[in-house]
């Protein structure tokens, strides 16, 4: 497993994923399930690991894929799911690494199948999707899909849950997928406690990219690696190609006024913008144009006033900015970081976006009181349903 297939986005896992799947290769699906103390990937973090043992995504950060890679032969000769738990809380020679990264993790490992076809292909269209599946207890290795709306629905191929069981964990399926959040948790289904873990599947934020210039590449490609779906817009459509962006999902031209109706996928409460044409004129449309989306984030390249010019302007003409329209704007675009190089700016403007979408104040991680990544605020036992 090298270090470029290690450390891919998880849409390329999902992607790769379905793709195996459609080819009908053999594989495995390994997906971190539980968490006890500290560990460097979170419940829902996937890898896959195909019959020649190649490896794809990351689920620690080098630590037990090697095992993983060895136990998901044995998952696939038998094709029976399963869950195996790693305690790494001692700081022994654990399997001859000397790892100790002071966790338990529990790891999902399955068969790649039909079953898991509409949780992937449910996130290749950018629908929101819970995977439930039931780990012990009452309706041991039952599974189910999710989908906000329509309720609970059985996958192809697998054991249904069990009425009693969905009725108890709907609430928190409900939240988790919400969330775009995975935990494993207890429920109380009448007929006893069943362990299950629930992976809330949600569609990578999306970051919009307006302008074609030499500066806009970096902001794209370090994007995609932090796990957005990148889209760039152009104002000049002779610049506006894939060839220029082949890094983007996907490239269009229209005029800065034309922003929120060329972009058809909508500007809602996941989707960020960075304006950079450098061009006064059309960075000023293009930001009323963003400001009446929802868009919570609008990154301006150029000094601050830069932008109080064109508030002048925009006042001159009639037009105000309420406060929370303001606060959607970030400029200068990007965290203090100090950099001056393209991939440093382009850094700065990336994290910045990511800070917003996690509802995050950047700060040093040692200044961080409590976990790093979130813990949540979920029951550990759900009682059952009356």
């Amino acid at each position: 497993m090298s270090a470029s297939e290690w450390s891919v986005p998880e849409s390329d896992v999902m992607a790769g994923a379905l793709e195996l799947l459609g080819e009908g290769r053999e594989a495995v699906l390994a997906t971190v399930v539980d968490i006890e103390g500290s560990a460097y990937r979170r419940p829902g973090a996937k890898m896959v690991i195909t019959a020649d043992g190649d490896g794809v995504g990351s689920i620690t950060a080098g630590c037990l894929e090697d095992e993983v890679v060895a136990i998901a032969a044995e998952v696939r000769d038998s094709g029976e799911p399963r869950l195996e738990t790693y305690d790494l809380m001692e700081d022994d020679d654990v399997w001859g690494l000397g790892v100790g990264c002071n966790g338990i993790i529990d790891i999902l490992l399955e068969p790649l199948d039909e079953s898991l076809r509409p949780a992937l292909e449910a996130y290749e269209a950018g629908d929101p999707i819970g995977a439930v599946t039931v780990l012990s207890g009452d309706g041991e290795g039952s599974r189910a899909h999710y989908r906000p709306g329509s309720g609970f629905e059985a996958p192809p191929g697998a054991d249904p849950l069990p009425d009693r069981v969905a009725d108890a964990v709907e609430d928190v399926t409900r939240e988790l997928v919400g969330r775009g959040k995975a935990d494993t948790v207890e429920v109380e289904t009448g007929e006893g406690t069943a362990t299950v873990f629930v992976d809330g599947i949600a569609p990578p934020p999306e970051l919009v990219v307006c302008g074609t210039g030499h500066d806009v590449g970096p902001v794209v490609e370090l994007a995609k690696r932090a796990d957005f779906r990148v889209t760039v817009v152009g104002f000049r459509g002779a610049n506006a190609t894939p060839e220029r962006f082949p890094e983007a999902d996907d490239v269009i031209a229209t005029s800065p006024a034309q922003i929120a109706e060329a972009y058809e996928r909508g500007f809602d409460d996941d989707t960020y913008a960075a304006v950079m044409t450098h061009n006064f004129v059309d960075d000023r449309i293009a930001v009323d144009e963003l400001l009446g989306t929802d868009a919570p984030y609008v990154g301006l390249m150029g000094p601050r006033e830069r932008f109080e010019e064109m508030l002048e302007d925009f006042e001159d003409e009639g037009r105000t900015f309420r406060d929370e329209e303001l606060d959607r704007v970030y400029t200068p675009a990007g965290l203090d970081l100090g950099g001056g190089a393209p991939y440093q700016i382009a850094l700065s403007i990336v994290a910045e976006a990511l800070a917003v979408h996690n509802d995050r104040d950047p700060r040093h991680l040692k200044e961080r009181e409590g976990p790093i990544h979130e813990r949540l605020d979920l029951d550990e036992t759900v009682p059952a349903q009356d």
